[in-house]
């Protein structure tokens, strides 16, 4: 089950990742409508690490529902995801715009980076759970 969540992980913050930093203007080889054709390969990658994550949090629950970098983690992980639904939505509706143009909005550009935080925390407290 541990390698199912890491391979949902590898695919769902890889590519949400690898968007947000296209964002913030990195890759910028990379079109937005191709990371947007992305979008579902992102989403079920998040769906096996969701799926995995509750068979691995229902092995050791009552430990898990009191460790600290547990529930920062599933709380980084709710918002990280809240950041990439909109960040989705924007980029279906703005992408081809954002190509012909080469400008993405500052608000898009900001919540980029507040995903970008969400998803490294998450993982942070994810590898400290072992461990505090």
């Amino acid at each position: 089950m541990l390698g199912c969540h890491v391979v949902g992980l590898a695919i769902a913050v890889g590519l949400f990742m690898m968007r947000d930093l296209r964002l913030l203007g990195f890759f910028q080889g990379i079109s937005y409508e191709s990371l947007d054709s992305l979008r579902n390969l992102g989403w079920t990658g998040f769906i096996i690490n969701a799926i995995s994550g509750l068979f691995l949090f229902t092995s050791q629950a009552t430990v898990f529902i009191v460790s600290m970098p547990f529930l920062l983690k599933i709380g980084m992980i709710f918002l990280a995801a809240i950041c990439a639904a909109v960040i989705q939505n924007k980029l279906r509706d703005e992408g081809l715009q954002w190509d012909s143009s080469g400008a993405v909005a500052g608000n898009v550009r900001t919540i980029a980076v507040v995903s970008t935080a969400f998803w490294i925390g998450a993982i942070i407290s994810g590898r400290l759970i072992a461990y505090i």
